[in-house]
């Protein structure tokens, strides 16, 4: 799963740099960056975390669809 484009698309589309996306998160930038690179999985807490950050749905997040709405 290619998630990891929709984390920087949504990131750059909120024209958010990492720095100040990982200080409205709570999150270390390295652990973000990782997820954002896909060199690590994305916990499904922290998907959700995000997810409502950008109002978006897991399934949106996972491009399993391009429908960005909750359903």
């Amino acid at each position: 799963m290619a998630y990891y484009r929709r984390l920087r698309d949504l990131r750059e589309d909120s024209d958010l740099t990492q720095d100040e996306l990982v200080a409205k998160l709570g999150m270390h930038k390295t652990t973000y960056t990782n997820y954002e690179q896909g060199k690590r999985d994305l916990p499904f807490q922290t998907a959700i975390k995000i997810a409502k950050f950008y109002n978006v749905s897991l399934d949106y997040i996972a491009e399993l669809t391009n429908d960005y709405r909750h359903l």
